[in-house]
C-alpha cells in the first residue's frame, strides 16, 4: 500500500505500475465539470427521446414535413427522410444513424507491401435506449427496468451473433467518457472480425485452460470470493471486484460464479440477480462522489458467428467497468505520458479502491431524503 510495485494482468498479458503514494500529491491540473443535475425528463430536441426527430432526420427547407408543401429537392441535395422515434415506454433499439461499421462496405485493395496491410471490415451498429426518461440512469431505474435492459442485450447478442463473430455491447456514461447525449443508452456494434481486445482475451484464456485445466476467470472469481479484500458486492450468482490488476482508479470486473460463456446463456434467475448486482454497484459508484458517475463499460463473452460451432470453453462471460474519476467529481485520472509510452499506472491500490466502494451505502444519495 505504501511502495510502488508492478502487477501482472493475465487477461491482457501485460503489467500495471501501482504507485499508491502518488495520490497524496497536490493537484493543480484540469478540473472537470460535474454532470448536470437538471436534465429535462423529455426534450423534443433530444434525438433519443420518444417522439423526437433523430439526429439524421433534418429536413432541408422546402421539403416535406408537418405543415410544409412537398417540393422537389435540388439535384445537389440528397433525399432525406424524417426519422421520428416511436413513443416507446421501455427499451428502444434502432440502427445507429452514424455507424462506424456498415454491412456492405467494399473490400480494400490488395497491398503491395507487408507494412501496408488492410483487411475487410463489415458490420452493424445499433443504439439502445434504456428508458424513455432522459433524467434516469441505470442506478435510478427499477429492477424490472434493468432486467428489461439485460433481456434486450441478450436478444441483440443472439440476433447479431447469428451472423457476426463479435458483438460488442458497451455504454459510455457521461460527457467525460465521450457520451454526446445524456439520455440513458448504450451501443451495440457487431463486426465481421474479432477486435484487438477480443483476440487478446481469447488467446490468454485459451492458454490458461490448456495449462491449468480450468477457465481463467472462473478460477479468478473463486479466488476473489475467498480472499474478499478486493470484493465490492456479491450475491448468489455474481460478484464484483476491483481486479488485482486494475488500471483505472475505481475499475471493476463483474463475474458470474458459474461457468457461462455468453450473455445469452444466462438463466432467468441469473438475469434477475444480474439486475440486482448492477444496481448495487452503480449506486455505490454514484455515492462515491455524490454525482452521476461517468464510466465506460462493456460485455466480453465467447465469440459468435462461426465460433458458435467451435469449442469456446476457455471463455468466461464478464463485464468491465472503466470509470475515470480519481479524487473527486472534478479530478480524473489521465492515461497520458508514461501510460501511453510505457505502461499503465495507477495512484491507489485496488484493495484501497475496493474498501472505499465496499463501505459505501447502497441507498442512492438522491433517494436518502425519501
Amino acid at each position: 500500500a505504501e511502495h510502488q510495485h508492478v502487477r501482472y494482468n493475465p487477461l491482457r498479458d501485460d503489467w500495471v505500475l501501482v504507485s499508491a503514494h502518488r495520490v497524496k500529491r497536490p493537484w493543480q491540473g484540469q478540473l472537470e465539470k460535474p454532470p448536470p443535475e437538471d436534465v429535462p425528463r423529455w426534450d423534443p430536441k433530444n434525438p433519443l427521446c420518444p417522439g423526437a426527430t433523430r439526429a439524421n432526420g433534418e429536413v432541408p427547407p422546402g421539403t416535406e414535413g408537418p405543415g410544409l408543401p412537398c417540393l422537389p429537392l435540388p439535384a445537389f441535395i440528397p433525399s432525406l427522410t424524417r426519422q421520428v422515434n416511436p413513443n416507446y415506454e421501455g427499451t428502444f433499439v434502432f440502427p445507429n444513424d452514424f455507424p462506424a461499421l456498415q454491412p456492405d462496405a467494399p473490400e480494400p485493395d490488395d497491398s503491395d507491401h507487408p507494412l501496408f496491410r488492410a483487411a475487410p471490415a463489415q458490420g452493424v451498429c445499433k443504439v439502445m435506449c434504456f428508458h424513455p426518461w432522459s433524467d434516469l440512469t441505470l442506478p435510478l431505474m427499477s429492477l424490472p427496468e434493468i432486467r428489461a435492459v439485460i433481456d434486450a442485450w441478450a436478444e441483440l447478442a443472439t440476433e447479431l451473433g447469428a451472423s457476426y463473430p463479435w458483438v460488442q455491447i458497451f455504454e459510455n456514461k457521461g460527457a467525460m467518457m465521450g457520451c454526446s447525449n445524456p439520455h440513458p443508452h448504450c451501443q451495440v456494434w457487431a463486426s465481421s472480425f474479432l477486435p484487438n481486445e477480443a483476440c487478446l482475451e481469447d488467446r490468454t484464456q485459451r492458454q490458461h485452460l490448456s495449462q491449468h485445466g480450468v477457465p481463467m476467470l472462473l478460477e479468478y472469481a473463486e479466488q476473489e470470493a475467498c480472499r474478499k479484500e478486493r470484493l465490492v458486492v456479491e450475491n448468489a450468482d455474481w460478484l464484483v471486484v476491483v481486479p488485482y490488476w486494475a488500471m483505472w482508479p475505481y475499475q471493476t470486473l463483474l463475474l458470474p460464479r458459474r461457468h457461462v460463456c455468453r450473455l445469452q446463456d444466462l438463466s432467468d434467475s441469473e438475469k434477475d440477480s444480474l439486475a440486482s448486482i448492477m444496481q448495487r454497484l452503480l449506486i455505490k459508484y454514484d455515492n462515491l462522489f455524490e454525482v452521476s458517475f461517468p464510466y465506460s463499460m462493456g460485455w466480453h463473452g465467447a465469440p459468435t458467428g462461426a465460433f458458435l460451432e467451435q469449442d469456446c470453453r476457455h471463455w468466461q462471460l464478464h463485464a468491465h467497468y472503466y470509470p475515470p474519476l480519481l479524487r473527486s467529481a472534478t479530478v480524473r485520472k489521465f492515461m497520458v505520458g508514461y501510460e501511453m509510452l510505457a505502461q499503465a499506472q495507477r495512484d491507489l491500490t485496488p484493495e484501497q479502491a475496493a474498501e472505499r466502494l465496499r463501505s459505501l451505502p447502497e441507498v442512492h444519495y438522491k433517494k436518502r431524503a425519501e
